[in-house]
């Protein structure tokens, strides 16, 4: 396997421009006018990896195409920056555009009571598959992934969602969650910020891998 790389060191190459490095690895996503006209470039990206190790993840809807690099245990590497600045050349000979702050990932982190075990049962009920010591995903890729927390405190708002988006569009979706109701609890400039809503439930909007990971 290639030698891993930071957020910064991928977006330091060229032909990366449309991607962001979100939780799973880099993200992109262009609109489309049709299923055809995506479908098409479903067929281009296949084409243009065909001879690379591995292959991307890919969404596609009727209106757009999102396409996530995949290295493993989502460790970016030189094979990412190839498969990105492929589909980006495959995008440009179709005249596709892209739209980065159409991206996000969610993850769940679920709470549990220190010393108890709650992945068993949650993997069973969602069909999940064990990630690491302490995560859960689906082998479609498809759901949130699950992360497990030992939290001994007591009361609502212990397990929280956490919300992947782009570095540049971060501080906007917490103006906008403020303005419908929200708080802030917590932050740290330029990587994160910690919301609650009006009932109290977690909510992280995290910049962070974008910049840093």
């Amino acid at each position: 396997m290639s030698e891993s790389m930071t957020a910064r060191d991928f977006h330091a190459h060229s032909g990366v421009g449309a991607w962001r490095v979100l939780f799973t690895g880099a993200h992109a996503h262009w609109r489309t006018d049709s299923l055809t006209q995506g479908g098409a470039f479903v067929a281009a990206i296949a084409d243009a990896v065909a001879d690379l190790d591995r292959a991307p993840d890919i969404d596609l809807r009727p209106r757009s195409v999102v396409v996530r690099t995949s290295a493993p245990e989502f460790a970016l590497d030189e094979v990412d920056v190839e498969i990105a600045q492929r589909v980006s050349a495959a995008a440009a000979a179709l005249g596709l555009t892209s739209d980065p702050s159409a991206l996000k990932v969610i993850n769940i982190n679920v709470a549990r009571t220190p010393g108890t075990d709650v992945r068993p049962f949650w993997s069973a009920a969602l069909g999940y598959d064990d990630l690491w010591d302490s995560d859960a995903v689906d082998p479609n890729g498809r759901g949130p992934q699950l992360a497990f927390n030992d939290i001994d405190r007591p009361g609502r708002g212990r397990t929280h969602i956490d919300v992947s988006v782009p570095a540049e569009v971060g501080a906007a979706i917490v103006e906008r969650a403020v303005a419908a109701g929200g708080r802030l609890v917590d932050e740290r400039p330029g990587l994160w910020w910690t919301l609650a809503s009006p009932e109290n439930h977690g909510v992280d909007i995290a910049i962070w891998p974008d910049l840093t990971s």
